[in-house]
């Protein structure tokens, strides 16, 4: 019934001719997603509040208990105002839109389960590793086989290398465990790097931006000729999916910043890394994502280099602590500084990233 509405809606809309811009449509899925969160940030906060649906700190990091009990789970504010805005205002005939949305809500639900258990049994631990991974890689697989046999070109499974014009890779069937791991790769890094106030939702609106620019310009044949990018018909939805991203974003950063009124938690996390990831694979710019989220990418680094160096040392650190901005913390960073030169440095590798369209 719902999906019916939405369908009926968009239908009117086009009967507008201004409505089938699709830079106007960008433009008020930003505008759509930062009005439902900012209007259904403060009941979110209350309910959260009122259900004691609060964050467990951990004893050994630093010193943040100040923080506990903050409501958490306020990825769910993320996940609805991305979802109405991109039902609102994108073309829902379009094969891409709908398997962003389901990725979107599979990873946020997965996500969810492990913030409710991790509040049920008051600790720090949801679901066990192979619970969560079990979770992740259903959803995961539907996504890669979906795009995959939905591939109407070549292009659509075909790995390019940024800067290095005419470098790519057929993949053929290794195209869906790629997809695979880009998803359940992004989608973990975006959720190690949400431990500071505002630190993983600014980056994660920053690359969107970047991500839809890379939309758009693979969307429209002419620009995708002239740049060099990937021509994949049907990607330029994308732009209205990253700019629900980024406003819903923008609209959970008004009561996320330092300090923050709620906590996105594994919910908004996941979903939020898997939102970029199937972005990133729909306009065929893997890499590029991992150069314009290079932060999530280090701190995902500095997790896998901690405990490797742990193991095989018999307990010695390279870091103070992992992930990477505890490590800044421990070194006497306020937490302010550590968010907004991580904010900084996201900036300049966007810009890297966006740099790609015309090095080639």
């Amino acid at each position: 019934m719902l999906v019916w509405l939405f369908e009926q809606l968009s239908n009117f809309y086009s009967g507008f001719n201004v409505f089938q811009y699709l830079t106007l449509r960008a433009i008020l899925g930003v505008l759509t997603a930062l009005a439902i969160g900012l209007w259904t940030g403060p009941a979110m906060i209350r309910a959260l509040t009122r259900l004691k649906i609060g964050q467990y700190i951990r004893e050994d990091g630093p010193q943040h208990q100040m923080k506990a009990g903050t409501p958490t789970m306020g990825g769910v504010m993320i996940i609805l105002a991305i979802s109405v805005s991109t039902l609102l205002w994108a073309d829902l005939s379009n094969r891409f839109t709908w398997v962003a949305l389901a990725v979107t809500l599979g990873f946020g639900l997965v996500g969810g389960l492990d913030d409710y258990i991790k509040l049920k049994k008051r600790r720090n631990l949801g679901l066990t590793a192979r619970q969560k991974t079990a979770g992740l890689t259903v959803v995961g697989f539907a996504a890669a086989f979906f795009l995959f046999f939905t591939a109407q070109s070549p292009t659509d499974t075909t790995l390019y290398i940024p800067v290095l014009k005419g470098v790519h890779w057929e993949m053929g069937w290794l195209f869906v465990p790629w997809v695979y791991l880009v998803l359940i790769g992004t989608s973990n890094a975006v959720n190690l790097t949400d431990g500071l106030d505002g630190l993983a939702i600014m980056p994660t609106i920053l690359v969107a931006g970047g991500l839809g620019i890379f939309a758009y310009a693979s969307g429209n044949a002419t620009i995708a000729n002239y740049l060099g990018v990937p021509k994949v018909p049907g990607a330029g939805e994308m732009l209205v999916f990253c700019c629900a991203i980024i406003g819903a974003g923008l609209g959970f950063l008004w009561f996320n910043s330092y300090p923050a009124q709620v906590f996105m938690g594994d919910v908004g996390a996941l979903a939020l890394g898997a939102a970029l990831a199937i972005v990133a694979i729909v306009v065929r710019q893997e890499i590029v994502l991992a150069i314009m989220g290079g932060v999530f990418v280090l701190e995902t680094l500095s997790v896998i280099l901690q405990v490797g160096y742990f193991k095989a040392t018999g307990g010695k650190r390279i870091f103070r602590m992992a992930p990477l901005h505890h490590h800044y913390e421990k070194k006497g960073w306020p937490e302010p500084k550590v968010i907004v030169r991580f904010w900084i440095i996201t900036v300049v590798l966007v810009m890297i990233g966006l740099a790609t369209l015309k090095v080639r």
